[in-house]
């Protein structure tokens, strides 16, 4: 049975005159469907955030902060229930669900606790003058988020917004919006004073770009691919209004020889395996130094190859991918794979038996690619590692900052100068040694280089992305 879900604007449930249906990626059933808002709805939401956000910038920073810590108790109470919408609407295994869920807790926790701290400061410029710096709020910001992390980055954007005291106005992405909303029903709950916090549901070219080109939003917060952040750029460039954008990612891990491998070969399966690939930091290139090729590349497809795949809900390593596009997607790059490298395992879709109508695709290594190829350099965004080897550490630095993205990079080595250098030289907003993804890590600010984006979320450092500084001077 299919379930209807309504926009929440101003604190009310809101429907439009489309609708937009919801896959479930494991069974290809659709099993809900939310509003396509347009202007008209994006319109009351604004205002409704605008009026809201008068009083609430004015708040107490005490208040504020406890307001999102009662969201992120809320959000942990209710964290099977989360979980398991997470997992089905997106397609990702039930326990990458549930931790998404308290990693959603742990933003609103922690962005509480960092406003409390957060502070301007005095200027020391001479004795006849009293010089300080405050941070204000945007008034209302927007938000678009995508398909593989609704909630953790919902959480993630719309935490530090209302810390600084904006009003927020959020799109979720068509194929995935249902925690959101729900997320917004427990912001409602908690006591979030009405209008904060609305949801728009719909599509890209409906909602979305309503809500990027309104004339009320100050700044917007995208998450998606690098040609719909090109628009969102265009169109708030139009306004002049800031942007904060997290776009796409061709991450490398880089293994040189000293490497450990039992540690860290495992971590590289898991980087690209997690939400079945579809993530902007996934570890989707492997660059091997050339004495350990052959050792890395067995050990890696042992490990594809006895990878446990299936729907969601059942916690599998490996779920579907989001939808029949994508799918379709990632199979083109798979055909290129047999032509322009070696497939040493996986490559192909599987259907029927326990994957049924789903959107499953094989765990797939291809070895032997042209690093400057489709295959070294396009964000494939599905369960594929694709393998290059290098001869030194200079050619891996080029290797690494050789693609139009820079948003994560793994080193694996025992050596510290090396570790070092690579921290230093290559070009990647986070680089982690004989580590990759640090658990989630809200603490740590996130953004990209290049093509991947610009601004950073995440940390102390997504405060300051959602004020303005203002500088006051005044003459004693």
């Amino acid at each position: 049975m299919t379930s209807s879900h309504p926009a929440l604007i101003a604190g009310e449930p809101v429907q439009a005159s489309g609708q937009v249906d919801i896959q479930d990626p494991s069974t290809g059933e659709i099993f809900a469907s939310t509003p396509d808002c347009g202007p008209a709805e994006v319109d009351v939401a604004v205002a409704a955030a605008q009026q809201a956000g008068r009083a609430w910038r004015l708040t107490a920073v005490a208040e504020r902060a406890a307001a999102l810590r009662r969201i992120g108790q809320l959000v942990l109470d209710h964290q099977d229930e989360l979980g398991r919408l997470e997992s089905r609407q997106t397609g990702k295994p039930l326990a990458q669900g549930l931790r998404d869920a308290e990693l959603t807790a742990r933003y609103f926790d922690f962005y509480a606790s960092a406003i409390e701290t957060f502070s301007g400061s005095t200027v020391p410029l001479n004795a006849s003058n009293l010089i300080y710096t405050s941070w204000e709020p945007h008034g209302v910001t927007g938000h678009i988020t995508p398909w593989n992390y609704p909630m953790q980055i919902l959480a993630r954007s719309i935490a530090p917004a209302l810390a600084m005291g904006n009003g927020t106005v959020l799109k979720p992405a068509e194929e995935a919006p249902l925690t959101a909303l729900r997320l917004a029903g427990l912001a409602v709950e908690a006591g979030l004073p009405t209008g904060l916090f609305n949801v728009v549901t719909g599509l890209g070219e409906s909602a979305g770009a309503a809500l990027t080109r309104h004339p009320g939003i100050g700044h917007i917060s995208f998450t998606g691919s690098v040609e719909v952040g090109r628009i969102i750029s265009t169109a708030a460039a139009q306004r002049v209004i800031p942007v904060t954008m997290e776009l796409g990612g061709k991450s490398p891990n880089i293994v040189f020889a000293d490497a450990d491998l039992d540690r860290a070969v495992p971590v590289i399966v898991n980087s690209i395996l997690q939400m079945a690939g579809q993530t902007c930091s996934a570890g989707s290139r492997l660059l091997v130094q050339e004495q350990i090729h052959d050792e890395v590349i067995d050990r890696i497809a042992k490990a594809f190859a006895a990878t446990e795949i299936g729907p969601a809900l059942e916690d599998p390593q490996l779920g579907p991918l989001i939808s029949g596009p994508q799918r379709e997607r990632v199979l083109s790059y798979l055909e290129q794979g047999r032509s322009s490298g070696t497939v040493v395992t996986g490559g192909e879709a599987l259907n029927g038996g326990r994957y049924g109508d789903g959107y499953f695709v094989q765990p797939t290594l291809i070895d032997d690619v042209d690093p400057a190829g489709p295959l070294g350099q396009d964000e494939i965004f599905g369960p594929v590692l694709v393998a290059s080897t290098f001869k030194d550490l200079d050619e891996a630095l080029a290797l690494a900052n050789g693609t139009d993205y820079g948003l994560v990079a793994g080193v694996w080595t025992t050596h510290v100068g090396t570790a070092h250098r690579m921290v230093r030289d290559v070009m990647a907003g986070q680089v982690f040694v004989n580590t990759y993804g640090a658990s989630g890590g809200v603490e740590l600010p996130f953004g990209g280089f290049k093509q991947s984006g610009h601004g950073r979320e995440k940390g102390a450092e997504g405060l300051r992305g959602f004020g303005q500084l203002k500088t006051g001077v005044i003459a004693l």
